[in-house]
């Protein structure tokens, strides 16, 4: 398999400053307040992600030519010990041939089930940033996963969070949640435990996936209609 490795940029710094800087240290911070956090942290992501621009509407009209269906493995680790997560994401095509993979930091977590919701959130950006239209993101927390596929609103810690992922739910034409024993989802695992150990963030992509996703954006650009 011949990939190439290339570097993630995460969200705004000013943000994640502005988000780490809300806990004054030696305090104990209650769950509503963590989850008021997390809900007005996510809400300053959404407001970004979502400026109209030109660039972003010409990479929406590309993503709409692709039909890609893709299934999505993510895992996450915890350090307790300085409250933070790593999320690590596998992708694979049709054929089960591999696409991509995915590796996010986070900090200010304070809990194993708050990192497997970021790692969930992480899973379905991802999915969205490939293209995909037809996805089925796998995980090993029966909780994540039943929250994700609720249209329910959620009032826990990860309330946020989980009408996060289910705003972003519409940018496929199907999508679903599906739970996996931990012993199935080793690579996902152990993709994040590396990026917990080395502190570094990975993004890689097959190449022939690339230069399949590059012909049907060119084919696009010659014929938008």
């Amino acid at each position: 398999m011949v990939a190439t490795l290339l570097s993630f940029q995460k969200v705004d710094p000013r943000l994640v400053f502005k988000f780490n800087n809300g806990f004054d240290k030696g305090k104990t911070t209650t769950g509503r307040e963590l989850s008021k956090r997390v809900h007005s942290y996510i809400a300053e992501i959404d407001g970004m992600e979502e400026r109209p621009s030109t660039l972003g509407d010409n990479r929406r009209q590309r993503q709409n030519t692709r039909s890609t269906i893709a299934t999505i493995y993510f895992d996450a680790t915890f350090d307790n010990k300085y409250s933070r997560s790593t999320s690590g994401m596998v992708v694979r095509g049709e054929m089960d041939e591999f696409l991509a993979s995915k590796s996010v930091l986070h900090s200010t977590i304070s809990s194993p089930f708050i990192a497997k919701a970021y790692a969930g959130l992480q899973a379905v950006k991802l999915g969205i940033s490939l293209g995909s239209q037809s996805i089925t993101i796998i995980g090993d927390s029966k909780t994540v996963i039943k929250k994700c596929n609720s249209t329910a609103t959620d009032k826990s810690v990860i309330g946020a969070v989980i009408q996060y992922i289910q705003r972003k739910k519409q940018f496929f034409q199907e999508s679903h949640f599906q739970f996996i024993h931990k012993s199935e989802n080793r690579q996902a695992h152990e993709l994040a435990t590396e990026a917990l150990k080395t502190g570094e963030e990975t993004y890689l992509e097959d190449v022939a996936f690339i230069c399949h996703q590059r012909g049907r954006e060119e084919r696009w650009l010659r014929n938008p209609d």
